[in-house]
């Protein structure tokens, strides 16, 4: 590796649902084209507007489980009654080319990742109060009752959980929760252990 390259950078991003996770990932992903998203795979039905191999790659429960027997994944959980996983090999491909990964996965999935990769940094982004993630829950989609009680008590025990992550932003307004996350990005980009050999390579200027 060139003195002037560096290593991709592993941004692991999670939030309770009805967060605004996604939208504040498009949006980075937009403005940073050396940046691409970590496609995880996935058992449940895709959502209306989702692809196949662009937003998850969605596989029936028996090749998922035939994957997790045969190492395929990095981290896998089980969520809402669903599997997801990420993708090991194609995730250090893009890290060792220099490339920056982005992860949507949840608390289980995050900590799994940072300790089966030993790579990675973490960012949990919060909701401003239970009343507003309740709000954007019911006004998003199709989902019943039911459904959001479930996230409504799944998004407090992870939020108790985002004390371990090495940041936190509010989403209260969406401008500014994209101001804290990329200042995240730019300031994680610049870590030494990013840059193998530039320090070096500077230093040696000074034999010249």
């Amino acid at each position: 590796m060139k003195p002037n390259e560096r290593l991709g950078l592993a941004l692991i991003i999670t939030a309770p649902s009805g967060a605004g996770k996604s939208t504040l990932i498009k949006r980075l992903l937009a403005e940073f084209p050396r940046a691409g998203f970590s496609v995880s795979c996935t058992t449940r039905a895709p959502r209306p507007g989702e692809r196949d191999g662009v937003d998850y790659d969605f596989l029936p429960v028996e090749e998922f489980r035939d994957r997790i027997a045969k190492g395929h994944f990095a981290e896998w959980a089980e969520v809402h009654g669903n599997y997801y996983g990420t993708q090991k090999k194609a995730v250090l491909g893009m890290l060792a080319r220099g490339r920056d990964v982005i992860f949507d996965i949840d608390v289980q999935g995050a900590r799994n990742l940072k300790a089966n990769l030993e790579l990675g940094r973490t960012l949990f982004i919060l909701p401003p109060s239970r009343a507003e993630l309740e709000r954007r829950l019911k006004g998003r989609g199709p989902d019943s009752p039911e459904t959001v009680a479930r996230r409504m008590e799944n998004a407090r025990s992870e939020i108790a959980q985002a004390g371990w992550f090495d940041h936190v932003l509010v989403n209260d307004d969406l401008d500014k929760a994209y101001d804290a996350l990329r200042a995240v990005y730019l300031a994680e980009s610049a870590r030494p252990a990013l840059h193998p050999g530039l320090v070096e390579s500077i230093l040696s200027s000074w034999a010249d």
